[in-house]
């Protein structure tokens, strides 16, 4: 157990981890309702999907979203790999950057957690579809973060070589 800890970077912790918990705290919070926790250990681990899912939320749609109306600008992908071998501290500010991209996305989903409660309230047979949904949107999510992340191991490759 303590090598798995050992091994659990800044950036799970920051980016995956936290954010799990924060999202999970306030969303039960909201729907009056608590994760399913037999242990630590998997109630932790629960969290940083949770966490990850909110973080990838952020990355295919937050980011996109605030680059489209021009609230953040971003260097050539190859500038950045050029300028961090260069300055040390500027993959810390990635993922401090990251992180609260993360949080954005996570109090963003939270907005929509009280009108789903409230809609399955009235609508109880949607209920019967939670997972099959859940799925769906996860399986489109997980697509979809495969595919940028391929594409920035391309464009990382390509800086160095």
């Amino acid at each position: 157990m303590s090598e798995l800890l050992n091994k659990i970077s800044s950036y799970n912790i920051f980016n995956y981890l936290f954010p799990g918990i924060v999202f999970s705290a306030v969303a039960s919070w909201m729907m009056h309702r608590s994760l399913p926790q037999e242990n630590v250990f998997t109630a932790a681990f629960l969290y940083y999907f949770v966490g990850l899912v909110v973080s990838r939320f952020g990355s295919l749609v937050i980011e996109p979203l605030l680059k489209s109306v021009s609230f953040v600008h971003f260097v050539a992908y190859k500038d950045y790999v050029a300028a961090s071998k260069m300055d040390d501290h500027l993959s810390v500010l990635s993922e401090v950057n990251n992180t609260y991209r993360t949080l954005c996305a996570a109090f963003t989903l939270l907005l929509f957690v009280k009108p789903y409660a409230l809609l399955i309230g009235r609508f109880p047979i949607l209920k019967e579809w939670d997972a099959s949904v859940l799925a769906i949107l996860l399986l489109v999510l997980f697509l979809y973060s495969y595919k940028k992340q391929t594409e920035y191991v391309v464009r990382r490759t390509k800086a160095n070589g």
